[in-house]
């Protein structure tokens, strides 16, 4: 599998566990664009040897063409001068001859050189294809490296939070909160019996009292006539 097949992977994934799997995918991920920066660089120096060989030989074969235009126009003038008896006639087709030779030889040039050209600038297009393909997928993963730093960083808060959580189970805080919990409401429980059995002695105490009552206050009374009777009173 290519690093960047595990890099798409990982963009698709949406759960923690996914991460757990792979490679820390931030690190995955700038090293992938590192490497595309260098193919690009690779790719853009191809394009312009090639672009600057196009340049060339489009100019090599424009010259070849301006060359057998102007052999034919030798050959013109070399006719032209003799029709006007101004040089030999055989001299003037002998030279007219080679001059249209001459002609035919720049213009297998400017044909082969044309060919080449014509070479060079297709190859030149499609490693200009190439050179936007590549800067369009630094741009994406460059985006997607933002988001998931963004996603990494919520993966590992969250991821913090739930061992929190999870420690605070395992260490028995739960547990005890419960066992406290469990001892207040047999606290409340003691105390309110206890509060019913005081409740229940008074009441007897009361009770108890009440029948006395009468039995006390008339003792009293009697002493109470009794110290009158010994006052003359």
């Amino acid at each position: 599998m290519s690093i960047f097949q595990r890099i798409f992977k990982f963009a698709q994934a949406e759960s923690h566990a996914v991460l757990d799997k792979i490679e820390d995918p931030i690190k995955l991920t700038e090293q992938g664009i590192r490497d595309l920066k260098n193919d690009l660089q690779a790719a853009m120096s191809s394009l312009a040897d090639v672009k600057s060989m196009a340049i060339n030989t489009r100019k090599q074969a424009e010259a070849a063409k301006n060359r057998a235009a102007d052999f034919e126009k030798k050959a013109m003038l070399l006719l032209q001068k003799a029709q006007f008896e101004d040089m030999n006639m055989a001299e003037a087709e002998r030279l007219a001859t080679m001059a249209l030779e001459e002609k035919g030889r720049q213009e297998e040039e400017y044909a082969r050189l044309n060919a080449e050209a014509e070479q060079h600038e297709r190859m030149s297009t499609q490693l200009q294809g190439n050179v936007n393909k590549i800067r369009s997928t630094i741009t994406k993963y460059e985006n997607e490296l933002r988001t998931l730093k963004a996603r990494a960083k919520t993966a590992h808060a969250t991821r913090k939070v739930n061992e929190q959580i999870a420690k605070v189970d395992t260490s028995g805080t739960v547990a005890m909160l419960e066992r406290m919990k469990e001892k207040v409401d047999a606290d409340e429980s003691l105390a309110a019996a206890y509060a019913d059995l005081a409740n229940e002695n008074t009441g007897i105490e009361n009770e108890i009292d009440a029948a006395l009552g009468d039995t006390a206050k008339t003792d009293a009374q009697d002493k109470l006539a009794a110290l009158k009777a010994k006052m003359g009173i």
